[in-house]
């Protein structure tokens, strides 16, 4: 299978590392991952912040990256821009009356997949050790992206991947499903708020002595990471395609790897 990589933004500037992950995932079960050199944005935050019309353009941009590129289908190590481009592209294009990118939206959204959704739903990987020689040795805990739970209902299908990771330890995660605060540019205006979400995940984190805490979105573990490691807090965080890409004989960053100048996650 031919399979087209939407980096997303957050990935491709602060963790490529991700990327790499998920390459490497997809080409260990003997696909080919083709990079469509015309993505940039998906136009998530310029959506949720109002500014539609600007989003319509991103949109655009984005259709016509993925359009360029012969593949069966793409992924995305990321809930929210998976949301993004499956709800919001043609909702844009529609309230531009854009009946044409409406259409093509919808074509490239049908086949666009979070990483997770990808492997369970498509390539049938249910068991991580088994078919994806994946090994990690640690205690973790999971939080789940509230755009994964409510907008792609992806359920517990990156829980469940995880806990198939040789050597693992997944601890649950108390009050998993609430909100960490960042929501992209609601933690800037509304700081306050978003500070105090964060400081209840932080707390929920640390509550389970995991070594660190996973998901799928790299913006809410920046978030909660930062959180973290403001607080002096010994856990850190790491994106799930770098657990499930983790082996034996090339093992994944131990844990606790949060920068403790900028807060940043690897």
């Amino acid at each position: 299978m031919k399979i087209a990589l939407f980096a997303t933004c957050i990935v491709d500037a602060m963790y490529p590392s991700v990327a790499r992950a998920t390459v490497q995932i997809l080409e260990r079960l003997g696909h080919e991952v083709v990079f469509p050199a015309g993505q940039a944005c998906c136009g998530q935050m310029h959506t949720n912040s109002g500014y539609f019309d600007a989003a319509r353009k991103v949109a655009e941009n984005h259709v016509h990256a993925f359009e360029a590129v012969e593949y069966d289908v793409a992924v995305a190590p990321s809930g929210s821009c998976v949301a993004s481009v499956r709800h919001q592209h043609r909702m844009l294009a529609e309230r531009a009356g854009d009946t044409d990118l409406a259409e093509r939206a919808d074509a490239v959204g049908a086949t666009t997949y979070e990483l997770t959704q990808l492997l369970v739903d498509v390539l049938g990987v249910t068991n991580a050790a088994e078919q994806l020689g994946s090994y990690f040795p640690h205690t973790i805990t999971y939080h789940p992206s509230c755009h994964g739970m409510r907008l792609l209902r992806l359920g517990d299908r990156q829980l469940d991947l995880l806990k198939t990771v040789g050597g693992i330890d997944v601890v649950e995660l108390p009050d998993a499903d609430q909100c960490c605060g960042f929501g992209g540019t609601f933690s800037m205006k509304n700081s306050q708020v978003s500070t105090a979400m964060l400081e209840d995940k932080a707390a929920s984190i640390r509550s389970t002595g995991a070594s660190l805490c996973s998901g799928g979105d790299a913006s809410c573990l920046m978030h909660i990471g930062g959180g973290l490691s403001r607080a002096g807090d010994a856990a850190g965080t790491l994106h799930l395609a770098e657990i499930l890409a983790s082996t034996i004989d090339s093992p994944a960053p131990a844990p606790a790897a949060t920068d403790t100048t900028t807060g940043a996650t690897r």
